[in-house]
């Protein structure tokens, strides 16, 4: 039953790690909203700091208008902060589609206020019928346990305090505390989805059993518990199949094979990847393969799947300029790259100093890259020498290319010099490039 400590206490379910929490309440002016700002006002002795924002869309002529008035005289009569946003032509109304438009539009205009106002939760008036509603919609949408787990209580500081309370509670609530609100009349309609299942489904599945609200909220919290036992199960299983370094993510392909498909869902939709033809398609994928989420760049490997952010996968590739001041009449120039990037495998390359345009700097394979190989005849194309060394995907990423100032490829550091600019045994003025253990003295 509805009633002022009940929902204190689910408020309190909520919030109980916030200190003076600050809150948004999104009110329409239909019993729902109106019966929890009602319910907000009489915490305010609590010193409960809340302000309520309405938004008319201007859908229902003076309707939309009388719904706006119902807030704003709620708000005037008890001293309460009132935020207005009314549609006009400028939000550009589509033909179709209006529900998520309108639902997009006043989430966009309930942050603005929340970061204006510095406010710390948005609360909305969802109620127990609109959870069956949405459960109802999510099993017609083979959505799965998360969607069947119904609207949660408490989402990105989104607060659901009504949702154990039944829309019958709601109203016998409004009519034993004489609040004014206003019906909207277009909900008696069927033009939606959920108003068809509001007003045909709902009512028939009540009629089987008097408890069947009461046992259907019971329905639902078995299935949260449920899905917060799988979710921490998938958590397991994800650990044992990563492996974590400073960029990437790799899941072992080999073991994720092995899961059920919806183990394999479940771990892959948390990277974006959310589409069962697309995760099928990224495990028959061959090496080197990419795939994209909104987020997260996947790339396929015989060392699993490796998954990096987008962010960072697009960030321009560094380039390393290697010794700018030094005198190009020397007789031996020595550059020890161990001062400028990390390697484990020792190496000495001795070039021609004559054939080099300076500075000599390091740089990230690039699409077109060719080098002529030392000890093989011919040139090559970097991308198909990587292929012949049988280089994992992480492998090609750690790898350096030598450069001089015209973009001639000097070697693909530290597995290759080019031959054309290797010193002879004539060779009057040597540049040598390595990497040592130790650093050496010059």
């Amino acid at each position: 039953m509805l009633t002022q400590s009940a929902f204190e206490k689910q408020l309190q379910n909520l919030i109980r790690l916030s200190e003076n929490p600050t809150y948004l309440l999104a009110v329409s002016g239909g019993a729902d909203s109106i019966v929890l700002a009602y319910l907000f006002n009489e915490l305010r002795n609590a010193e409960i700091k809340f302000q309520i924002a309405h938004i008319n869309y201007k859908l229902r002529g003076e309707d939309s208008d009388s719904d706006q008035k119902v807030v704003e005289d709620f708000c005037k009569k008890n001293d309460i902060k009132f935020h207005l946003y009314e549609v006009s032509e400028n939000d550009k109304q589509p033909e179709n589609s209006i529900q998520l438009w309108a639902r997009e539009l006043r989430y966009r205009f309930f942050r603005e206020i929340q970061a204006k106002e510095n406010l710390d939760f948005l609360v909305t008036a969802h109620h127990l019928n609109d959870q069956l509603e949405t459960f109802i919609i999510n099993l017609s949408k083979a959505s799965g346990i998360n969607g069947l787990s119904g609207i949660p209580a408490n989402e990105n500081n989104i607060l659901r305090p009504l949702l154990n309370f039944s829309k019958d509670e709601i109203y016998q609530f409004a009519k034993a505390n004489n609040i004014v609100f206003r019906e909207d009349l277009s909900n008696k309609k069927n033009d939606y989805l959920r108003n068809k299942i509001r007003n045909e489904i709902v009512p028939k599945l009540s009629e089987t059993n008097d408890q069947f609200l009461e046992n259907f909220k019971r329905s639902i919290s078995h299935l949260n518990q449920t899905k917060d036992f799988v979710h921490k199960q998938i958590e397991i299983i994800e650990k044992d199949l990563s492996v974590f370094n400073k960029e990437h993510k790799i899941l072992s392909k080999e073991k994720l094979t092995q899961e059920s498909d919806f183990v394999q869902f479940e771990i892959l939709k948390k990277y974006g990847f959310k589409r069962t033809e697309e995760i099928q398609k990224i495990f028959s994928a061959e090496n080197g393969s990419s795939f994209f989420s909104e987020d997260y760049h996947l790339k396929v490997d015989r060392e699993g799947l490796i998954l990096k952010l987008k962010i960072l996968s697009q960030e321009i590739d560094p380039e390393i300029i290697l010794l700018e001041n030094f005198d190009s009449h020397q007789d031996q120039i020595m550059i020890d790259l161990k001062s400028y990037i990390d390697e484990n495998k020792s190496f000495k390359w001795v070039f021609d100093t004559d054939k080099l345009h300076f500075p000599l700097y390091l740089r990230k394979q690039k699409n077109g890259d060719e080098f002529y190989p030392s000890g093989f005849s011919g040139k090559k194309k970097v991308s198909k020498f990587f292929r012949d060394e049988k280089l994992s995907a992480l492998a090609k990423d750690k790898i350096w290319i030598l450069c001089d100032a015209e973009d001639q490829i000097l070697g693909i550091v530290p597995l290759r010099q080019d031959r054309r600019f290797e010193a002879e045994a004539n060779t009057q003025k040597i540049t040598t490039v390595q990497w040592t253990e130790e650093q050496q003295i010059l």
